[in-house]
């Protein structure tokens, strides 16, 4: 594995193509993710397995072709980072879809492992899903905004004070949209 090298994607859009290994390396993954500080949906670390596997069993069991594509990116079949896709059935809102839990493995940051995956969440959601817009909701006290901004994303709002981690530590969410044609 060489620095220069891109990470290899690919989507699922069903739970039956998730194999055991794979299912192992995302949960290995989130809990990674959380106890090193990411913000990717557990806000409490400490985070265990027994914490992580029936959200990851849940998220995998939704998947569906038309609404709800998981991303995943690794390095010679090594799980490096994922993403999840989702749209509402609805014709209201099916116009747009939601990007959850962005996260690249610690030991594969610096890699344009995240960068990777949302432009391949991009690409999915104009080319396969017909999506106009993609939004998204990150924490705020992170940097998130500016790494999703460098893609192309722009800040539409934000929640203050929605989200408590600590008695003495509570953030904004920032919601954030990227209009995908």
């Amino acid at each position: 594995m060489t620095p220069e090298r891109t990470p290899d994607l690919a989507q699922i859009t069903g739970g039956r193509e998730v194999t055991p290994e794979l299912r192992r390396q995302l949960i290995d993954c989130w809990v990674a993710v959380t106890n090193s500080g990411g913000a990717a949906g557990f806000p409490f670390a400490p985070v265990r397995d027994d914490d992580v596997a029936p959200v990851t069993d849940e998220l995998l069991g939704r998947l569906h072709p038309q609404h709800s594509r998981l991303v995943v990116a690794g390095f010679d079949d090594v799980l490096a980072g994922w993403v999840l896709l989702d749209r509402a059935p609805s014709r209201l809102v099916g116009h747009w879809g939601t990007v959850h839990h962005l996260q690249s493995h610690p030991g594969c940051r610096g890699r344009g492992v995240g960068s990777g995956l949302m432009q391949e969440v991009r690409k999915i959601a104009r080319d396969e899903l017909g999506l106009e817009q993609l939004h998204l909701a990150a924490r705020g006290g992170e940097g998130l905004e500016d790494f999703y901004s460098r893609l192309g994303w722009r800040e539409i709002g934000r929640w203050p004070g929605a989200l408590r981690l600590a008695p003495d530590d509570t953030r904004d969410e920032a919601l954030m949209l990227l209009d995908v044609l």
